[in-house]
């Protein structure tokens, strides 16, 4: 069974095309998510590559009670808002409590429910009551038949136009492992699927009060997800993952995404 495409902003998740869901981990500082947003739109008008921008306001489950969170909802929607209406391309971050969802309902395209959240009753009802697009992304701990319940409930509260991301499965300590089955198994129960491949090379509290990860194969495993037959990627993009104040290890150097671009149409061209 095949999902109808889901249209998001000027953007199509299910159609002919891949949509790259890119943006940095988090927005640390104002100046800094404009700058990143508007490279990575500049790159992916050059490269004709169909853009959601992404970024987060707060992360809520950093390891470390020492860790960067952010700036907050209010603040971080308002900043995320000006970028989709100025460079006229639709954006989305992460929500992770109904009030939350109410206030970015408010003022962006799609939102993003964490994967440690994908089950709560009520985030995923407050989500769907602000008739946006919703991106839940499949928990580390459910096999891909799992979000079968997720759907039921999204539907439920009235709301059908959701994506789900896998990110990894959790795979002994501090380890994820990156089933490319489950995207198959996942579209062919009639679901818009996206890959996450910076998430699913994450090592989660790997270096000990933070999470690592291996950046490397985020390019290799997205590689594999578009030839596997999948409606989009997710990567975070930093111009310097070095000194990202969140996720370093997994996020992808601005200066290599042209190629990564490149590389992953010609791919789902070749398998369409």
């Amino acid at each position: 069974m095949k999902a109808k495409p889901l249209k998001v902003g000027s953007v199509t998740i299910g159609g002919k095309r891949p949509v790259f869901i890119l943006g940095p981990c988090v927005i640390e500082s104002e100046k800094f998510v404009w700058r990143m947003a508007r490279k990575i739109a500049e790159v992916c008008a050059e490269e004709d590559a169909d853009l959601i921008f992404k970024a987060s306001y707060d992360k809520a489950n950093r390891t470390s009670i020492r860790s960067f969170r952010g700036m907050g909802v209010r603040e971080g929607c308002e900043i995320l808002s000006a970028i989709g209406r100025e460079l006229k391309i639709p954006v989305t971050t992460d929500v992770h409590s109904p009030a939350e969802a109410e206030i970015a309902g408010a003022k962006i395209d799609m939102l993003q429910i964490p994967a440690f959240l994908c089950r709560q009753t009520d985030l995923l009802k407050a989500a769907a009551k602000t008739g946006r697009a919703i991106n839940a992304k499949k928990g580390q701990f459910l096999a891909p038949w799992d979000v079968k319940n997720i759907a039921e409930k999204l539907i439920a509260f009235g709301n059908d136009k959701f994506v789900f991301t896998e990110r990894g499965t959790t795979f002994g300590y501090n380890n994820l492992v990156a089933d490319m089955r489950s995207l198959y198994w996942m579209r062919q129960a009639g679901y818009r699927v996206i890959f996450d491949a910076t998430h699913s090379v994450q090592k989660p509290g790997g270096a000990g009060d933070a999470t690592s990860g291996d950046s490397e194969l985020a390019p290799v495993l997205a590689r594999a997800a578009v030839a596997a037959g999948c409606d989009g990627i997710f990567m975070e993009v930093h111009e310097n993952p070095a000194r990202a104040l969140s996720d370093g290890p997994n996020q992808i150097p601005l200066k290599n995404l042209p190629k990564h671009l490149r590389m992953l149409k010609a791919i789902h061209a070749a398998v369409s």
